[in-house]
């Protein structure tokens, strides 16, 4: 009976080795498989935690010297916990905003976390990205606005004229008027005639605020050559005031009769006639009597 046994075993190592065995698997060891292949749900705060446990990583430069240096993420152990959990994209979003919030100004933790959070999109995630920049724009944190919108033109993603715009604002409002200057100059100088008066707006605004007085009338003049017109009152005084400030009395003048129709308030923003606090007493009155 040994003997025999032991022949049976010599015959089924064989078949295991080649798969060809396939024996039963127990009811624990069938739940306990199924259970690490199914993600597990997690909160905010769980992930949250997670992306401050990876706030601080030590690295060596190249001199070999230790250094700790703050708020760089491992970008790389971020997508794999956002891959195996199962996580809503809202939750995602949400988080995401939160830790860019926390972030310092630190061009490698903001790219570690951008880069982490669409790892996994099928998609580039371009309108998610514009709910978060309008976030940042609202708290006034200019600088993350900045690397934000920096990283995604670096990935090709959002490359209009709108972009830019927002780009030029951010720069100005984090102080750093040359660059807004050069970012102009560079992309959309040359086309005066068709970048929208939104966006023209942003870069008299830049001007008009920092008194850069030259610059802002060169750019009118450009816009009336093309046959652009102010299309608001308050570009009109921006305008007008270059032309004061430079001494240019008569241009002044000038722009504010040919515009002196955007300072009469007939309508209302959405095309409704505006009623004078006079006109609306007498009609009471009528009424009563």
């Amino acid at each position: 009976m040994l003997r025999s046994s032991k022949s049976i075993i010599g015959l089924i190592r064989p078949m295991s080795q080649f798969g060809m065995l396939k024996g039963p698997i127990s009811s624990y060891s069938q739940t306990t498989i199924i259970q690490d292949k199914i993600p597990t749900p997690v909160s905010e705060d769980e992930l949250q935690n997670h992306f401050k446990e990876q706030a601080m990583i030590p690295y060596i430069d190249k001199e070999g010297e230790r250094a700790r240096k703050s708020s760089k993420i491992d970008a790389e152990e971020t997508r794999k916990l956002l891959k195996a959990l199962d996580v809503s994209k809202k939750d995602k979003i949400n988080v995401f905003i939160s830790k860019l919030l926390e972030l310092d100004d630190n061009k490698e933790a903001v790219y570690g976390v951008l880069d982490a959070w669409v790892a996994e999109e099928k998609e580039f995630p371009i309108g998610r990205l514009k709910t978060a920049l309008i976030t940042l724009e609202r708290k006034e944190k200019w600088h993350k606005v900045v690397q934000v919108i920096k990283w995604m033109l670096s990935k090709g993603q959002g490359i209009t004229v709108g972009t830019y715009g927002q780009l030029i604002r951010a720069l100005d409002m984090d102080n750093r008027v040359e660059e807004a200057k050069k970012l102009w100059v560079r992309k959309l100088s040359r086309d005066v005639d068709t970048v929208p008066w939104k966006v023209c707006e942003i870069i008299i605004s830049v001007y008009h605020r920092n008194e850069m007085w030259e610059e802002l009338a060169t750019l009118y003049k450009k816009l009336e050559v093309h046959g652009r017109k102010v299309p608001d009152k308050y570009i009109a005084q921006k305008v007008a005031d270059s032309y004061e400030k430079l001494g240019l009395v008569e241009e002044k003048e000038c722009v504010m009769e040919k515009y002196k129709s955007l300072f009469i308030k007939t309508r209302g923003r959405y095309g409704r006639k505006q009623i004078s606090k006079e006109s609306l007493k007498s009609a009471v009155l009528e009424v009563s009597s």
